[in-house]
C-alpha cells in the first residue's frame, strides 16, 4: 500500500514538472507560425545572422505614425502562411526609421515612404524591394521572387 501511494506521488510530482514544460515547448512552437518574428532595430544582429545562416534579410523599414505599417502589423505580418514562410526563408528585422540607425540606413538606401519592404542577401546588397502595405498572398509572392534572384 505504501508503495502504491509513493509511486502514484512520484508519478504526479514527476507529471505536474514534465506536463507544463512540454505544453510550453508546444505553445512556444505554434505561437511562431502565428507570426513574422523580428529582430527589432538591429541591422547590424540581421546581418550577422544572415551570414551565420547564409539567408537572406527581409526588412520592414517603417516610421511609428504610419497607418499602413500598423495595418501590416496587425494583419499581413500575423497570417500564418506569410508566418511559417517568412521565419523559414529569411532573417526579419523591422526597423524604425526615425530612431537609432533607422534615419543612417534610411539615407543610405534611399527610402522615400513607408512602409517600404526590402530583401537584401545575406552580405548585405539589396535584391528586391516594394513600398507600402500588401496582403499577405502578395507578401509571399515578394518573398518568393526575391529568393528566385
Amino acid at each position: 500500500m505504501f508503495k502504491r501511494l509513493l509511486f502514484g506521488y512520484f508519478t504526479g510530482l514527476l507529471l505536474a514538472i514534465i506536463l507544463p514544460l512540454t505544453v510550453n515547448a508546444q505553445k512556444q512552437s505554434t505561437d511562431e507560425s502565428k507570426h513574422i518574428i523580428f529582430i527589432e532595430n538591429s541591422w547590424h544582429e540581421a546581418l550577422k545572422q544572415a551570414s551565420a545562416q547564409n539567408k537572406y534579410i527581409f526588412v520592414d523599414a517603417y516610421a511609428s505614425w504610419c497607418s499602413p505599417c500598423k495595418m501590416l502589423k496587425f494583419t499581413t505580418f500575423k497570417n500564418s502562411k506569410a508566418a511559417i514562410f517568412y521565419n523559414q526563408n529569411f532573417i526579419n528585422v523591422a526597423i524604425d526609421m526615425e530612431k537609432g540607425e533607422g534615419p543612417q540606413l534610411a539615407a543610405q538606401w534611399g527610402l522615400q515612404a513607408y512602409p517600404t519592404l526590402i530583401v537584401f542577401d545575406s552580405s548585405g546588397k539589396p535584391v528586391s524591394g516594394t513600398v507600402g502595405y500588401i496582403k499577405a498572398d502578395d507578401l509571399i509572392r515578394f518573398g518568393q521572387e526575391a529568393l528566385k534572384k
